[in-house]
């Protein structure tokens, strides 16, 4: 076993494998990576070969198995694939995080149709797709854990945002109604509401502001003043919310939106 993971770590995701898709960077890596250092195994999905395989030489060294597809869950022939190349790495997967998304920002009549329906088939099509494939799996092993990375979006209204908010709504329902439904069968199905996450999404809208004449350093200090606690969230602390939303630390929880 690798020397970053010891019997003096907590491995509170020992014996657990887990699907991650939008994993190899940001929030899904950060996951990704935190899932690794508590001992499960796991499945790394994102559009980006080169990225997945960067990611995997990374959390390789914390002595797990860690294998990855490239997918565009756009599409629902490569999440059928998807699926299926996780369940022949882990035959039992029992957690399925749900983080692939795509934001577009603009006002809402200038949204051309084709732009809302690629957001949609990211953001909520790829979600119940995939959900419904694993809530299926995981009813048979009677056992599983669903955690849907949602956003504050999806809770409340925002400027020039009317697409990628309403995916998130629809992110946070569905996870309400599948919840309610597997209740009984040792399935629990949550979702992460985060707020500003200090990610390349926030630089390369730092980098269109910038385009428009309004300096990086102004644009963050604008978005700051907007946050209670005073600055960007950590893609490792909404981590530790998924770390866990997947453990049996939340056996008891399901249908909530844990907003952070």
């Amino acid at each position: 076993m690798s020397q970053l993971r010891d019997s003096k770590m907590v491995t509170r995701l020992a014996g657990r494998s887990a699907l991650i898709t939008g994993a190899s960077r940001g929030i899904g890596f950060a996951i990704a990576k935190s899932f690794a250092m508590q001992g499960a195994n796991i499945v790394l999905s994102a559009t980006s070969e080169t990225g997945l395989k960067k990611a995997k030489e990374i959390l390789d060294q914390y002595g797990v198995d860690v294998s990855y597809l490239a997918a565009d869950v756009s599409d629902s022939q490569q999440i059928d694939n998807l699926f299926s190349f996780a369940i022949k790495q882990h035959s039992k997967l029992d957690v399925l995080v749900n983080n692939a998304g795509i934001h577009i920002s603009k006002p809402f009549t200038e949204h051309k149709m084709e732009e809302f329906d690629h957001l949609m088939k990211v953001n909520v099509h790829s979600v119940f797709q995939l959900t419904q494939l694993a809530i299926r799996h995981m009813q048979v092993l009677g056992r599983g854990k669903v955690i849907n990375v949602a956003s504050v979006a999806g809770l409340r209204e925002s400027m020039n945002s009317a697409a990628y908010n309403t995916s998130k709504h629809a992110v946070v329902g569905l996870t309400k109604c599948i919840a309610l439904e597997n209740a009984k069968k040792g399935i629990n199905v949550n979702a992460i509401c985060p707020g500003i996450v200090e990610t390349d999404l926030i630089q390369g809208v730092e980098n269109k502001m910038k385009d428009s004449g309004m300096p990086p350093e102004e644009f963050r200090e604008r978005i700051i003043a907007q946050i209670p606690i005073g600055r960007l969230l950590q893609p490792e602390e909404i981590a530790n919310i998924a770390v866990f939303l997947a453990s049996s630390e939340s056996d008891g929880m399901s249908g909530q939106t844990i907003t952070i």
